[in-house]
């Protein structure tokens, strides 16, 4: 009989080979692709907002409407192994990036803490930093909501866990 302690945690397949289960458990519940993004039509460049799709939850970090999300909001992007292979704007602590990627979960991620709240616990989350969303702001609003720390890792996420600190790099002074 094979140990089941030493199997390898399923995230480690290949996207295609992941059950619907484990599929929707990859997802930290972070809320930053329900964020509002821009493109620069002229360079392709996607711009985060601070603004929230309007059936984010802005305090469960959640869908409102998961089941019918795309039927409510027509620009909702699914997100399959495909599509996880092709966005570019995916954030650097997205769990379907980081899979794909072929690196770890992080020390914070639901499931390897056992917790939801360490996610919000490592400033990955956007508790807190969503003021408005959608629907409560004008379109031509959007560009002043531009914000960079979507697509940035926290410094408290860095590490091994609480209480870690990322290492330090030593600089000499050369002349």
């Amino acid at each position: 009989m094979a140990d089941e302690s030493k199997a390898e945690p399923f995230w480690r397949k290949p996207l295609e080979e992941l059950s619907e289960s484990e599929w929707e458990s990859l997802c930290d519940g972070c809320g930053r692709c329900c964020l509002v993004k821009l493109e620069d039509e002229d360079t392709g460049d996607i711009y985060f907002t601070d603004v929230g799709c309007r059936l984010l939850n802005t305090e469960a970090c959640n869908c409102c409407d998961y089941a019918n999300r795309q039927k409510e909001v027509s620009d909702c992007i699914r997100l399959t192994p495909e599509a996880v292979r092709t966005i570019p704007w995916l954030p650097p602590t997205c769990a379907y990036r980081l899979v794909r990627e072929k690196r770890d979960l992080p020390w914070w991620h639901p499931l390897v803490s056992g917790r939801k709240e360490t996610v919000v616990e490592a400033g990955v989350s956007v508790r807190g930093r969503v003021p408005l969303l959608e629907h409560e702001i004008e379109i031509d609003d959007l560009p002043s909501r531009i914000v960079a720390w979507p697509t940035k890792v926290p410094t408290k996420a860095r590490g091994k866990g609480p209480g870690s600190r990322p290492k330090a790099s030593k600089k000499r002074n050369t002349i």
